[in-house]
């Protein structure tokens, strides 16, 4: 079966434009022949991209995680996108019920049979969000099979939370698996899939031991506001004697209620001068988390 596609926006908005010779400028003839030689092989210009050309089926996977700012702005650029969109403006409807029928909110009473009938719904209308939450509410019931399969939809959809979940289900199975998923969940900007990913490459689960890469993944954790990350590169930083970084990323920890923190914390403080230690306070009152998913 072909695909529908949208109609094909005109070649150039300026072909219909008539310049008369009349209003032209006069060069000499000595400027025309050199302005001949300039442009007689003008850089082809690169084709340009038709998005409007796109299969709507194309189209509801690119925009099966969006959640409803961006679904809503993605309706707004043509009626044919509107139109191929339409099943997901439903399902974010959808989705909405059945967080309202889970926590019980805008007085409606918990129920989570509704709730998940609500995400069920949506997710027959390709809305990866509401894959994912009923997927939540299968595992809780111990139904992991049926979890895992939403999950699986939704991850191969791109979902980032999706894919991490799917990671951790794969904690008693596949590590290969587990692994694989983290790192697709952690590459997308998934914060809680950077800090696994990192304990899988510290310890070689599912992967080949890269310490260097570890590290690296649990920074990009930390510098998002992951609290047991902050814990973990403070703690790698005043290994390496680097103890005001060291100060910083531990004092973060503890901010975020990681106990174990503030002991190390302290025993760090005790070493620096007073200054060092006004310095480190003032960074890490200054941070902010990095943007994540």
């Amino acid at each position: 079966m072909k695909h529908r596609t949208w109609p094909r926006v005109s070649s150039s908005p300026f072909s219909s434009l008539n310049f008369s010779n009349a209003t032209a400028p006069r060069f000499s003839a000595a400027h025309s022949a050199r302005s001949t030689r300039l442009c007689a092989r003008p850089p082809p210009s690169p084709p340009c991209a038709d998005f409007t050309a796109l299969p709507y089926d194309v189209m509801v996977r690119i925009a099966a995680s969006f959640d409803h700012p961006n679904l809503r702005a993605a309706s707004l650029v043509c009626r044919a996108w509107c139109e191929a969109l339409r099943p997901l403006r439903e399902a974010m409807v959808l989705l909405r019920w059945g967080k309202r029928f889970k926590h019980g909110r805008r007085g409606v009473r918990p129920n989570a049979d509704k709730a998940l009938d609500s995400f069920m719904k949506a997710a027959a209308r390709g809305s990866a969000l509401a894959m994912v939450d009923a997927g939540l509410i299968y595992w809780e019931r111990g139904e992991k099979p049926k979890a895992m399969e939403l999950y699986l939809r939704a991850a191969e959809l791109g979902n980032p939370s999706a894919q991490c979940n799917l990671g951790i289900s794969y904690l008693q199975g596949s590590l290969l698996l587990q692994a694989k998923w983290y790192m697709k969940a952690a590459e997308g900007g998934y914060v809680r899939a950077m800090y696994n990913i990192s304990l899988c490459l510290s310890i070689g689960e599912g992967l080949s031991r890269n310490h260097q890469l570890a590290r690296k993944w649990m920074k990009r954790a930390a510098d998002r506001g992951h609290s047991k990350a902050q814990f973990e590169h403070g703690l790698s930083l005043f290994s390496e004697g680097d103890m005001m970084k060291a100060v910083v990323y531990l004092e973060l920890a503890t901010r975020a209620g990681e106990k174990g923190a503030a002991h190390v914390k302290n025993a760090v403080l005790h070493r620096l001068s007073s200054a060092s230690r006004d310095h480190a306070m003032h960074l890490a009152d200054s941070w902010r988390a990095l943007p994540s998913v």
